[in-house]
């Protein structure tokens, strides 16, 4: 026994010295940067291994002896090295690789720098004239992420607003509201399908069609002027270098729909025009001119999610003529199930507390299609000379069905006796929107491409229809616990509505560029200009319903009810209470924008540092005018305004790998057409309107940001940045005559400030991605406040008036955070990440009414993804996200002891809960191609 111990220990100690390990580093001979994917091997064995994602290897468990390493990759001359191992653990010197270039004596080969990596990304970013962020096409396919606007969280200093259903559709930089950015598609400013609003849903967009996703933060003065918040450039696919053949297909589900039906109806019932747009204002229209079919709903088992895409580019004409046509489709069944409640400000007693009226269970089932088209062509004409044409079509389509049970929690509600009234709410909305853009490019360089020329020609069009957006009303009492059947509700017992919007824009860019200067120190001068026509057309009509059925007894003709007089929403018998609907709504209307721009900017480039300046002048025409002439109101309104922007950009090159920046530009934010339009909608205890006398804001921006860049894929960002806005557009209650609105107007100005933070590191197969940002901004906002009447004698023992609050900025939350670890293979073709979203308490809704503002909670948000690939073609993919199924909860910041007896009442953050909501997880899993 003896024998046997000391021969194992012998044989243990012995390891380390038979067992060697061999470490090393690959670096670029030419950038110095980390090479990532580099294979090394020993000539005549087996061992082998790629270097890992900080450019670093190791080969374990080798004999004593001499070798012969390989380090072999594409692109690069292979390099070879002689060693000896005998010692344990050996560290080659850097192994630095020589770029493979090879000169044909006639031929010149041109090829594109690949921008769609992280590495790439990364030297984008150290390399910028200003502040920004990029995520590359190879970082959005191997997340979670299927649209742009769940890619877009990850990035620092940005938050989303989510849709009924959980998805992220519009982004907010730097805690500014999304009016405040902008959205560019290959540097081109896009329309909105929006009905009301400027801003682009990123919804809309398919992830898989971006070549990288840029966020700037600072902007230049040959940029458009109104990006307060920042910009945002989906770069799209460029034809590739050589045939290229990729696809995907993918498959999946959500699990909300494991617990409850999804809900659709008959989507061939909807009338995609009203009776007013097909006969006339004139035509007294009757039940009989609307489908009742629609309102029919069906349950549906769990159908899986379906994704697709493809894409196809090659270059001919020896390399002249590129091409790129690529195509997504997207079928998707999302949800949510949420409890809901209204609320109103406690008047009789002047405390201003918030008072629940009604509890709602409100789910929403929704389907959704996406479907893109994308294509680019380009040409050389010459080595000087290129002309480009990108072309994309978007179309996205929901099918939503939205069910709400609400009990009355102010008028009949009796908890002791389990008395209480009910009503029923049933929505059926088909949205349907597209965008289309058409953009001609050319680039022209002269004298030794000193001097050069670029230009664009663009029209783009966006729309939005909502064509019979139909709601009905349901009531029932429950009785000591028992519920009578429903019955319709008389005064109001549905509506359909159609609306349908567009935004037309024709466009011409011109640039002007001249380089000079010496060798040590270019200096670049650019001017040139811009020219946008912008038209909006605007429809809305609507039909009200009252319930109705003549064949019944008088003085009951009115009073429908479940079981007897019908047993489905298509058996109902209504009669059209507005027969010709609303045409004369100011929601009718049509719009005209019109913007002139020019600039002048210059860089000078030294060693040490970069300083871009210049100005932009902006010159903006904006009017409406309703289809209808409306009697007092104002049927046509107009402003002119010209804004001059100067800007600077500085950046100090510490040393290759450092950059120390500052900036200031000045920037505007213009009103949309729906808020100067002068409408009116009357809502249960205010009234909303439009604000012709709106006037534009404007904003001085400062940004600073240290930069350090160690390895080629890697970074850590520190900045801050300081925003002083003049005249914000803010929604708050406004005296106007003898009545009060609610409606948007300048409130004075605010400020708005915060610290960003980007940390990515590397070691060999993992990786860390960490961002944080913290954001504050004061507002002042006119609001209501109720106070007992110092006059005791007074009939009135509450008065109302205006009063000023401080707070921060709609929308914005002062912590947010994203955290991602990534696993990568390389020798076993495996990508894994599991990324963490957090975004803190934010204010979601500006109250009317004095520290009533509606709050939303923290959200965590836990996603991951993974792929495996097979050969050289052939990858499999999973996807999950939402996997905490963390629930969406809004509050607000006041506890009101009445609530104590309302059921489902909660206490949340020192506040009441109004709104949680779940949405379930998705997971889809796929198949990926490539040649």
């Amino acid at each position: 026994m003896r024998r046997i111990v000391t021969l194992l220990s012998f044989l243990f100690m012995a390891a380390p010295a038979m067992s060697q390990t061999l470490r090393g580093l690959i670096i670029s001979d030419q950038t110095g940067e980390t090479i990532i994917g580099a294979v090394i091997k020993a000539d005549g064995t087996t061992y082998h291994t790629v270097s890992g994602l900080d450019g670093s290897f190791v080969i374990r468990n080798m004999p004593k002896g001499d070798y012969k390493i390989t380090v072999s990759m594409v692109g690069f001359i292979t390099e070879t090295r002689n060693l000896k191992l005998d010692n344990g653990i050996v560290v080659l010197p850097v192994i630095k690789l020589k770029t493979d270039q090879k000169e044909l004596s006639t031929i010149t080969i041109t090829t594109t720098q690949q921008k769609n990596n992280d590495l790439q990304a990364r030297n984008l970013e150290r390399t910028a004239n200003q502040v920004m962020n990029i995520v590359s096409a190879r970082a959005i396919e191997i997340s979670p992420d299927l649209t742009v606007a769940n890619v877009i969280q990850r990035v620092s200093g940005i938050t989303i607003e989510r849709n009924n259903t959980g998805d992220g559709q519009y982004a907010l930089l730097r805690g500014m509201d999304k009016r405040y950015n902008y959205t560019l598609v290959n540097g081109v400013k896009i329309p909105s399908p929006d009905n009301k609003n400027r801003f682009v849903p990123l919804d809309i967009f398919p992830a898989e069609l971006l070549d990288r996703l840029e966020v700037t933060k600072s902007l230049t003065p040959d940029m458009e002027g109104d990006g307060i918040g920042g910009a945002i450039n989906l770069v799209m696919k460029d034809a590739p270098a050589k045939l290229l053949i990729s696809a995907n297909i993918a498959t999946g589900f959500n699990t909300l729909f494991f617990d409850r039906p999804f809900y659709t109806y008959d989507k061939s019932q909807i009338q995609t025009q009203s009776p007013y747009e097909l006969l006339g204002a004139a035509y007294p229209s009757q039940s009989r001119d609307f489908n009742p079919g629609l309102l029919d709903v069906k349950k549906m088992g769990t159908k899986p999610n379906l994704y697709g895409g493809i894409s196809l580019g090659d270059r001919f004409f020896k390399g002249k003529f590129g091409v790129l046509v690529a195509g997504t489709y997207q079928n998707s069944l999302r949800g949510s199930n949420g409890t809901y409640f209204s609320f109103n400000t406690a008047t009789s007693d002047a405390s201003n507390l918030p008072v629940l009226t009604n509890r709602s269970y409100r789910t929403f089932s929704e389907e959704q299609t996406r479907a893109g088209l994308h294509g680019k062509l380009d040409y050389r004409l010459s080595e000087n000379h290129k002309l480009q044409f990108y072309g994309a079509f978007l179309d996205f389509g929901t099918y939503q069905v939205r069910d709400d049970r609400r009990t009355d929690l102010s008028v009949g509600y009796d908890p002791e006796n389990n008395n209480y009234n009910l009503s029923y709410n049933r929505r059926f909305r088909y949205t349907h929107q597209q965008i289309s853009n058409n953009t001609l490019k050319g680039d022209h360089s002269f004298f030794g491409k000193r001097f050069a020329i670029d230009w664009s020609a663009v029209y783009s069009k966006a729309t939005n229809e909502v064509p019979d957006n139909s709601q009905v009303h349901m009531a029932s009492t429950v009785r000591k616990g028992v519920e009578n059947p429903k019955s319709v509700v008389v005064l109001g017992g549905a509506e359909r509505r159609w609306e349908h919007n567009s935004d037309e824009d024709k466009a011409g860019y011109l640039n002007f560029r001249y380089s000079f200067g010496s060798e040590s120190m270019p200096v670049i001068i650019s001017a040139g200009g811009m020219y946008r026509d912008k038209q909006r057309t605007n429809f809305f009509n609507e039909y009200q319903f009252r319930p109705l059925d003549d064949s019944k007894p008088a003085g009951t003709q009115t009073n429908l009810i479940e079981g007897t007089d019908w047993n489905s929403y298509s058996g109902i018998k209504f009669t059209v209470f507005n027969p010709f609907g609303s045409p004369g709504d100011p929601l009718n209307y049509g719009a005209s924008e019109k913007i002139g721009a020019g600039y002048l900017q210059g860089k000078l480039t030294s060693k040490q540092f970069e300083v871009l300046a210049g100005a932009r002048v902006e010159n903006t025409s904006q009017g409406y005018h309703l289809e209808h002439v409306v009697a007092g109101l104002q049927n046509e309104g107009e402003q002119e305004y010209t804004d001059l922007l100067p800007s600077i950009n500085l950046k100090f090159k510490l040393n290759d790998k450092t950059n120390l920046r500052t900036s200031y530009y000045e920037a505007v934010n213009r009103p949309s057409f729906f808020e100067i339009v002068p409408y009116r909608v009357v809502n249960d205890d205010f009234t909303e309107a439009g604000n012709p006398n709106l006037k534009h804001t404007v904003a001085h921006n400062a940004d600073v940001r240290y930069e350090l860049f160690p390895k080629a894929s890697e970074q850590l960002m520190v900045g801050a940045f300081y925003k002083k806005i003049s005249n914000p557009i803010e929604f708050g209650m406004v005296l106007q005559g003898q009545g009060s609105f609610y409606m948007p107007a300048n409130f004075g100005d605010a400020a708005n400030y915060g610290l960003e933070l980007d940390y990515t590191k590397y070691a060999y197969n993992f990786g860390i991605k960490v961002n944080y940002t913290y954001t504050n901004s004061n507002i002042t906002t006119t609001k209501l406040l109720y106070f007992n009447n110092p006059d005791p004698s007074a009939t009135e023992h509450v008065l109302v008036k205006n009063v000023d609050e401080k707070r921060r900025l709609a929308g914005q939350a002062a912590h947010v955070a994203n955290f991602t670890l990534l696993y990568k293979s390389i020798a076993k073709g495996i990508n894994a990440q599991m990324s963490l979203a957090y975004t803190g308490d934010r204010l979601f809704a500006v109250s009317r009414y004095v520290d009533n503002d509606i709050w939303q909670s923290g959200f965590v948000q836990l996603d991951a993804s993974a792929e495996k690939k097979f050969g050289n073609r052939y990858v499999v993919f999973a996807k999950a996200t939402n996997l905490l199924n963390t629930p969406v909860k809004d509050y607000v910041k006041a506890i009101n002891p009445a609530n104590n007896k309302a059921p489902g009442y909660e206490t949340f953050h020192h506040g009441t809960m109004t709104r949680s909501d779940t949405y379930g997880q998705t997971v889809l899993v796929g198949l990926r191609f490539s040649y």
